[in-house]
């Protein structure tokens, strides 16, 4: 029986666009369509920056109608609406504030595909958020069908004024091209692994089906909710609606201070934004200790603002804080907490540029690479390489 293959690309036109995701077709439409597929024969429907959401439901619904597996690429960028908060496709017309209009609702994927047989619908996704995105996601899955196999990787906002590319889309069509298709679990390890440094902060991933779970960095573990979401109770009800939170007394009020920040943020005020952080971390090391899971809570918060605002040497500095006082306070090196402290730690150290503080900053890095080596392979002998590159530039004064 034929496969079918849907092949997805889409971010908006002009400065909103933080991905260019149409880049990746050419390289996915060179692969048979076979092996896009992993069927003997399939057919291709491509979409490359669509402008209504509408035809995009139309192609997907009848991709999810046919017989046989499907397989869906999708490379792009998420943002949420304004009015529900939830995760929308970003079009090549849609604009902050026309998303709920112009922009693919991530609910149509999964109530698309719900009635196909388990087992017959795999998903690779590339995508990449915003800011207010990225920060509703550290607290909730991407729901994208229980019966799917779901993977790839959701990537933090690029730093400001870049573009960034859709790095693990285009390694997996490189693989693919070799013109045979491994497991899509191999598939999207070495996919991961061709990524290297610059896959540390992403979520990753990896569901064969009947989960829907999001994964940290590099592993399949299911994620909990953690960075840029309040020191109240873990609830599903993530950044969206008020919570309590301390102020800078040490005091429960009621305003919840997330939002506040991700204002801040949006309106490009990050020393705003990190002043307020840094309020409720020095509340939170009174009220329970600098080593609590409160003031760790907001160490993460301003790691996280510290690279949305382009400063990688604070953003490493803080994750490296954050994962030496887990260590301390008796976690496990393999500790979820713990490796995605080092990963994005690990990542941001791969964005500095001054060479003083990538020495000082890298010889940190290695020492706690030496006790978290991390799920993906090679993670230490990186930190070394580069260290020793560094070795051979010559200080600027």
């Amino acid at each position: 029986m034929p496969g079918t293959v849907l092949l997805l690309a889409a971010s908006p036109v002009g400065k909103g666009r933080l991905v260019d995701a149409a880049s990746v077709l050419p390289v996915l439409a060179a692969v048979e369509p076979s092996v896009l597929s992993g069927a003997d024969t399939a057919n291709v429907v491509e979409l490359a920056d669509p402008l209504e959401p509408q035809a995009v439901l139309t192609r997907l619904r009848a991709a999810a109608t046919a017989p046989g597996p499907l397989t869906v690429f999708v490379a792009g960028q998420l943002q949420l609406d304004r009015k529900q908060h939830l995760p929308h496709l970003a079009l090549a017309r849609t604009t902050p504030a026309t998303v709920r209009y112009t922009g693919f609702p991530w609910a149509w994927v999964r109530e698309e595909l719900r009635l196909r047989a388990p087992g017959t619908t795999t998903l690779l996704l590339d995508l990449h958020t915003d800011a207010e995105t990225w920060q509703w996601l550290r607290a909730r899955p991407l729901d994208s069908g229980r019966t799917n196999a779901v993977y790839g990787r959701i990537a933090p906002p690029p730093a400001r004024r870049v573009v960034a590319v859709p790095s693990y889309m285009k390694a997996v069509a490189t693989i693919l091209r070799s013109g045979w298709r491994p497991p899509v679990e191999q598939l999207h390890q070495q996919a991961v692994e061709r990524l290297g440094a610059e896959g540390y902060a992403d979520v990753l991933l990896a569901s064969p089906g009947f989960a829907g779970v999001t994964a940290v960095p590099g592993g399949s573990a299911p994620r909990p909710p953690s960075a840029l979401k309040g020191p109240r109770p873990r609830t599903p009800d993530g950044l969206n609606k008020p919570g309590r939170s301390l102020n800078s007394t040490g005091r429960p009020q009621d305003a919840d201070p997330h939002g506040v920040i991700t204002a801040a943020v949006q309106a490009g005020r990050h020393p705003d934004a990190d002043a307020l952080a840094a309020e409720h971390e020095q509340a939170a090391v009174r009220a329970h200790g600098r080593g609590s899971e409160e003031a760790l809570h907001w160490t993460e918060v301003r790691a996280d603002l510290a690279m949305l605002a382009g400063d990688p040497v604070r953003s490493c500095q803080a994750w490296l804080a954050v994962a030496g006082a887990r260590l301390a306070a008796g976690q496990a090196a393999g500790a979820v907490a713990v490796e995605a402290a080092v990963d994005r730690a690990h990542h941001q150290w791969g964005q500095i540029h001054d060479p003083a503080a990538a020495r000082e900053l890298g010889l940190a890095l290695a020492e706690l690479r030496g006790l978290v080596p991390g799920r993906r392979k090679g993670a230490l002998d990186h930190v070394r390489r580069q260290l020793g590159q560094l070795e051979s530039q010559p200080l600027t004064s």
